[in-house]
C-alpha cells in the first residue's frame, strides 16, 4: 500500500505560480511512476504530467507544456508539480497518483495508476 497526500494548492491570480507537493508513505517510493491529474466539477479527470520512477522521463499534456514542471525527490518520498503562468482554465482539483512499474516508464492514463491522493484545490482568478 502507498498513501499519498497532496499539498500546496490555493488561490492565485492569473500569471502567478504554485508548487504542489505529494508526499508518499508506505512501500518503496522509488519503484513507483508518479503522475498528476486534475478534475473540474462535471468534467472527466484529465492527465496533466507524469514522471518515471528514476525521474529520467517526463511527459506533459500539451496545454501545460512550457508552464508546468514535474519533478521528484526519492530521498524525500515526494513528487512536485511546479505551475507557472497559471491561467483560469487551470482551475481544478489536482490529484497525484502512483503506479508500480517494472521499468522506468511514464504512465499516461488514469487506469494505469494504482494509488491516488485525496486532491488539492487550485483556483486561478482572472
Amino acid at each position: 500500500q502507498v498513501q499519498l497526500v497532496e499539498s500546496g494548492g490555493g488561490l492565485v491570480q492569473a500569471g502567478g505560480s504554485l508548487r504542489l507537493s505529494c508526499a508518499a508513505s508506505g512501500r518503496t517510493f522509488s519503484s513507483y511512476a508518479m503522475g498528476w491529474f486534475r478534475q473540474d466539477p462535471g468534467k472527466e479527470r484529465e492527465f496533466v504530467a507524469a514522471i518515471s520512477w528514476s525521474g529520467g522521463r517526463t511527459y506533459y499534456v500539451d496545454s501545460v507544456k512550457g508552464r508546468f514542471t514535474i519533478s521528484r525527490d526519492n530521498a524525500k518520498n515526494t513528487v512536485y508539480l511546479q505551475m507557472n503562468s497559471l491561467k483560469p482554465e487551470d482551475t481544478a482539483v489536482y490529484y497525484c497518483a502512483a503506479a508500480e512499474t517494472v521499468h522506468s516508464i511514464v504512465v499516461l492514463t488514469a487506469e494505469g495508476y494504482d494509488y491516488w491522493g485525496q486532491g488539492t484545490q487550485v483556483t486561478v482568478s482572472s
